[in-house]
């Protein structure tokens, strides 16, 4: 039953990430959503989710996985990521992911130590700075709002929604260092760019809102909100039986959702992984729901609550059932978020500057990811390598997009380090 549970879970979602209906990386969301509206073609798309997830799953997820004999769910949703998105989404492309998806599953239920080793014999082992690619990306992500509202209404404005998300974001950090919110023996961690992001799109929405409605009688296009979260209500089925499998899974204490409840359970404190699971659950909601309604990308683990399911069940039906009405509950949740923004048609107006600061902030934090995994992998030779390739790809008319060039430079500047090691032309980086 185990194997069974994982294998399901691989290939249900390889598929979701293969279809664009959800993926596990924050910071994928919003460039799945680029895809989805014709401003990034599939293969970028591919290249873009294996330079930001591949090094996680190898420097982070895996080794978490090994030393607990606990699945961590960012090793398998990441490399489902990578499966789904990299696969060609068509009538032959879509089941191939299912299939390597749930291979992927049941290859890290019977354990991975020989792969992670297979990619210590290379010359220089750049899938561990990799993950620098996509390390930038969430924690500026936080910023978009400041933008929107700089685009639409006024910088000043876009400059105190800045301000405002900067001091809510290093609020929560000292609030998580102090330690303040305890429950039990269990200490409470606010997710501290969730809260920044949710701070700015409050600003944001309170200035929309604030527009008269003939401001924006020229709209008459249903709101970007909307339709984003109808896109995620239509999937809702899919998300019921994957949360209904993670959360079984959970139950059956064969993965969980994050290092700490992982490393719980591991000492065989099934109650305080619960408790720490429902702290980073809510610390959570914001980051989930806010790029959700914003992209029309879900995650396929919800808003995390569905390990809190698992962990408190008294036994994995339940916790199947229970997980699976959890997740239903959270998607019905967006659609109120976004019929209530709807009632407002200054929101509207929104949409296009919300795209375009996603846009313009993703375009930077890929490239600063790329530029400093690139200068991990190859130092000094990394940022050269990116500076020139970025400035290149513009004399050349853009052939790739701004937003995948810090990704495939940084793969290219790996394969070509190893090259270079190899033929004696550089040494192996320290």
């Amino acid at each position: 039953m185990e194997m069974i549970f994982v294998i399901l879970i691989g290939a249900l979602a390889a598929v979701l990430a293969n279809m664009n209906i959800a993926v596990f990386n924050d910071g994928l969301r919003p460039i799945v959503s680029e895809h989805l509206e014709g401003r990034l073609k599939r293969r970028e798309l591919g290249l873009t989710a294996f330079a930001m997830s591949f090094g996680l799953v190898v420097g982070f997820g895996i080794p978490f996985t090994i030393t607990a004999s606990i699945i961590l769910i960012h090793s398998i949703l990441l490399g489902t990521d990578i499966i789904g998105l990299i696969t060609p989404k068509s009538k032959w492309g879509t089941p191939v992911a299912a299939v390597i998806g749930g291979l992927y599953g049941w290859g890290l239920l019977i354990g991975l130590e020989g792969f992670v080793k297979l990619f210590e014999h290379l010359p220089v082992n750049f899938l561990e700075p990799m993950g620098e690619v996509g390390t930038p990306v969430v924690v500026t992500f936080m910023a978009f709002p400041a933008l929107a509202v700089a685009l639409q209404f006024s910088l000043k404005k876009g400059i105190l929604t800045f301000l405002v998300a900067a001091l809510v974001r290093q609020l929560a950090v000292f609030l998580n260092e102090s330690g303040l919110f305890v429950i039990g023996e269990n200490v409470i961690t606010l997710n501290q760019e969730g809260m920044a992001l949710i701070a700015g799109m409050i600003f944001l929405f309170s200035f929309a809102m604030k527009k008269k409605e003939s401001e924006a009688a020229t709209v008459d296009l249903v709101s970007i909100f909307s339709d984003k979260v109808s896109s995620i209500k239509k999937n809702v089925v899919f998300f019921m039986l994957i949360g209904a499998l993670i959360a079984g899974a959970t139950n059956l204490l064969l993965m969980a959702g994050d290092p700490i409840s992982l490393n719980l359970l591991a000492e065989g404190k099934q109650t305080d992984a619960g408790i720490a699971a429902a702290a980073r659950a809510i610390g959570f909601i914001p980051l989930v729901a806010s790029t959700a309604i914003a992209t029309g990308v879900y995650s396929p683990v919800g808003f995390t609550l569905i390990f809190v399911a698992g962990l408190f069940s008294p036994n994995v039906w339940i916790a199947v059932l229970v997980g699976a009405i959890v997740i239903f509950l959270e998607v019905m949740l967006l659609n109120s978020i976004a019929k209530f923004l709807d009632k407002y048609p200054g929101v509207r107006n929104s949409g296009e500057n919300i795209r375009s600061a996603m846009t313009k902030l993703l375009e930077v934090a890929l490239l600063i990811g790329g530029a400093n995994a690139s200068n991990m992998i190859a130092p000094g030779f990394g940022f050269f390598f990116i500076a020139g390739f970025y400035l290149l790809n513009e004399a050349a008319g853009r052939p790739i997009v701004r937003m995948a060039v810090g990704p495939v430079g940084a793969i290219a500047v790996g394969v070509i380090a190893n090259i270079l090691v190899l033929l004696g032309v550089m040494s192996i980086p320290q």
